[in-house]
C-alpha cells in the first residue's frame, strides 16, 4: 500500500505541544519561588522506535497466524501426480480490506494513530502472512529474499538520507506523493478492471516480461523513496516538538510503506524466477 501521509499538509495541521510566549506577554522574572521547567511530552525519534518496533511485533505475531491459515493443500490429478495448491483465505482478504480502510482513516484523522496502529499491523499481518506462504508454496525461499531485500533497501534510504546524499525538499516530496497516489489509483483501476474482465486483463502486473519486471522496478523504488519521506517527517516532528501522539503515526507511516516495498519486493523476484 502506497503511504501519501506525510505531507506538508500533515506537519502544518499538527501544531507543536509548546512554544515560547509572545514578546508582549513575556513577565518579568520571578524573584521567589521555584522556576517551573515542566514541557508537555512531545515526539522524539526514540518514541517513533520504540511505537515501530511495538507494531512490528504485533505484525509478525499476525504474519505467524496468516501463515498458517494459508498452508497449501496437496492436490492429486486424475493421473496420479501431485502438486501444491495455496490460496488465500477470506478472513486474510477481510485483514487487506480493514488495513486498506485505516490508511484513509488516519490520513484525516492521524491523532488516532495510537489505537488505529495497533489493529492497522495485526490486520494487514494477517494478509501478510497468507500471500507470503503462497508465493513461498510456488517458489521456494523466496520470502527470506524479499525480506533481506526489503531490510537491505530501508539501510541504505536510511543511510543516503543520514548522509544527505537524498535531500527532501518540498519539490521531491511533490514528485514522490504524486507519483505514489498516481500508482495507487492505477492499481485500484486495475483491481476493478480484473473484477469484470478477469485475471489476465491486466496480465502486465504479473507478467515476467520486461514491462512487467520494468514497472515492478519502478513502483519498488518509488516506494523506497518514500522512506525517505517517512525519516523526513520523523525527523522534522521531533525538531519542532509536535505532540507525543504524533510518535505512533510516524510509526504507521514507516510501517505501512515496508510493508508496500515487501510486496513489491516478492512480486519482483516472483517475475525475475519466470524468466
Amino acid at each position: 500500500m502506497p503511504n501519501p501521509m506525510f505531507n506538508e499538509r500533515t506537519m502544518q495541521s499538527a501544531p507543536a505541544t509548546w512554544a515560547p510566549p509572545e514578546p508582549s506577554t513575556i513577565a518579568p522574572p520571578m524573584s521567589d519561588g521555584p522556576v517551573s521547567t515542566w514541557r508537555p511530552q512531545v515526539m522524539t525519534i526514540n518514541g517513533v522506535i520504540t511505537a515501530t518496533a511495538t507494531l512490528f511485533v504485533l505484525f509478525l505475531a499476525s504474519a505467524a497466524v496468516g501463515w498458517i491459515m494459508a498452508e497449501p493443500e496437496i492436490v492429486v490429478l486424475p493421473d496420479g501426480r501431485e502438486f501444491q495448491q495455496s490460496g488465500i483465505p477470506m478472513l486474510a482478504w477481510g485483514g487487506l480490506i480493514v488495513g486498506v480502510a485505516l490508511v484513509f482513516l488516519l490520513m484525516f484523522k492521524p491523532h488516532l494513530a495510537r489505537i488505529v496502529a495497533p489493529i492497522y499491523a495485526l490486520a494487514q499481518g494477517l494478509f501478510v502472512g497468507a500471500i507470503s506462504r503462497g508465493y513461498e508454496t510456488y517458489y521456494t525461499g523466496i520470502v527470506i529474499q524479499a525480506a533481506g531485500a526489503t531490510a537491505a533497501v530501508f539501510g541504505v534510504m536510511l543511510v543516503l538520507y543520514r548522509l544527505r546524499i537524498i535531500k527532501v525538499t518540498q519539490k521531491f516530496r511533490m514528485i514522490v506523493t504524486t507519483a505514489t497516489m498516481g500508482v495507487m489509483v492505477f492499481y485500484a483501476i486495475a483491481f476493478v478492471i480484473r473484477l469484470v474482465a478477469g485475471a489476465d486483463s491486466v496480465n502486465f502486473l504479473s507478467s515476467p516480461s520486461l514491462l512487467g519486471i520494468g514497472f515492478s522496478v519502478l513502483v519498488a523504488g518509488l516506494a523506497a523513496f518514500n522512506l525517505a519521506l517517512d525519516f523526513d517527517f520523523i525527523e522534522r516532528g521531533a525538531e519542532e516538538g509536535l505532540d507525543k501522539k504524533f510518535e505512533w503515526y510516524a510509526a504507521f507511516g514507516l510501517l505501512v510503506t515496508i510493508i508496500w516495498l515487501y510486496l513489491e519486493m516478492l512480486r519482483l523476484l516472483a517475475k525475475l524466477r519466470e524468466r
